[in-house]
C-alpha cells in the first residue's frame, strides 16, 4: 500500500465536466494512500508541478487547440496552446522519476505538443481517430506477462466511450481492448486498445482510455484495474508501513 503520496490532478474541459469523474478518481486514489489536489487551470497546475512536490500527476482533462469551426462556441473557455514552461514541467517531473496516470481524454489533450503522445504512449489523431456514441461496451484483457496490471481480471461490460484508431507509440503493448456493443452500423464496433503501461525517460506512465464518467470508474472490475494501475505507477514512491 502506498502512503503519503501527493497527486496533482488536472481536470476540466467540454463534454467531460470535472464533477463527472474527479470525485471517483480522488476517492480511489485516497484508498491507495494518495492525497489529491485538483486543478482546472492547466498552466497554473504545471507551475505547481514544477515545484517538485507531487510524485504523481494525473491528467483527466480535455484541453486542446480547438481549431475546427464547430468548436467556436467553446474555444474562449476551453482552447489551450500549452506553453513551453508547462511542457518542461511535465518532462522534468517524469525525468525526475515522477509518475503519470493518464485517463480517458488525456490522449486528446495538448495537440500542439507532439511529444505528449510519446509520453502517454498514444494520441488522438484528428481526421483519423474517433468514437461511437456513449453506450454499452465490452472490455477484455489481453494475454500479458506475469505481474501486468490486467492479469487475472475478468472481461466486463459497462457504459463508456471507446476511442478508436489512436496513434500508438512504438513499443507500447496494450493490456486490454474494448469495443462498442452496437456501433454506428448496428453491428459491434472494432476492438480498440484501452489500457497500457510504459516508462518515459525514467517515469512510469499508465493510460486508461476508459472512464468517461463515474458509472464506468465505479464498475467493480474497473475499480480493481485502477487499484492495480495506481499501485504500479507509484511503485517507486511507496512508503512501507
Amino acid at each position: 500500500m502506498s502512503a503519503n503520496i501527493r497527486n496533482l490532478m488536472l481536470v476540466g474541459g467540454p463534454y467531460h465536466p470535472a464533477d463527472a469523474n474527479a470525485p471517483s478518481l480522488t476517492r480511489q486514489l485516497a484508498e491507495r494512500g494518495i492525497e489529491s489536489d485538483i486543478e482546472q487551470d492547466i498552466e497554473a497546475g504545471c507551475k505547481r508541478l514544477a515545484k517538485g512536490d507531487y510524485p504523481l500527476l494525473t491528467v483527466a482533462a480535455l484541453r486542446w487547440r480547438m481549431r475546427e469551426p464547430k468548436y467556436d462556441g467553446l474555444r474562449a473557455q476551453w482552447a489551450l496552446d500549452l506553453s513551453e514552461s508547462a511542457r518542461e514541467a511535465i518532462r522534468t517531473h517524469l525525468r525526475s522519476g515522477g509518475a503519470l496516470l493518464a485517463m480517458h481524454t488525456a490522449t486528446i489533450c495538448f495537440d500542439d505538443w507532439p511529444q505528449w503522445g510519446e509520453i502517454v504512449g498514444g494520441r488522438w489523431v484528428w481526421g483519423q481517430s474517433g468514437h461511437d456514441p456513449f453506450g454499452d461496451i465490452d472490455v477484455q484483457f489481453d494475454a500479458a506477462p506475469p505481474g501486468s496490471i490486467g492479469v487475472g481480471l475478468l472481461p466486463f461490460a459497462c457504459r463508456d466511450e471507446v476511442y478508436e484508431r489512436l496513434w500508438l507509440a512504438p513499443g507500447v503493448q496494450p493490456l486490454a481492448h474494448a469495443r462498442n456493443c452496437t456501433g454506428a452500423n448496428g453491428q459491434p464496433g472494432a476492438w480498440a486498445p484501452v489500457l497500457w503501461t510504459h516508462t518515459w525517460e525514467g517515469g512510469r506512465v499508465v493510460y486508461d482510455a476508459l472512464g468517461h464518467d463515474a458509472q464506468s470508474l465505479d464498475h467493480p472490475v474497473h475499480q480493481q484495474l485502477l487499484a492495480r494501475a495506481i499501485d504500479w505507477v507509484v511503485a517507486d514512491h511507496k512508503t512501507r508501513t
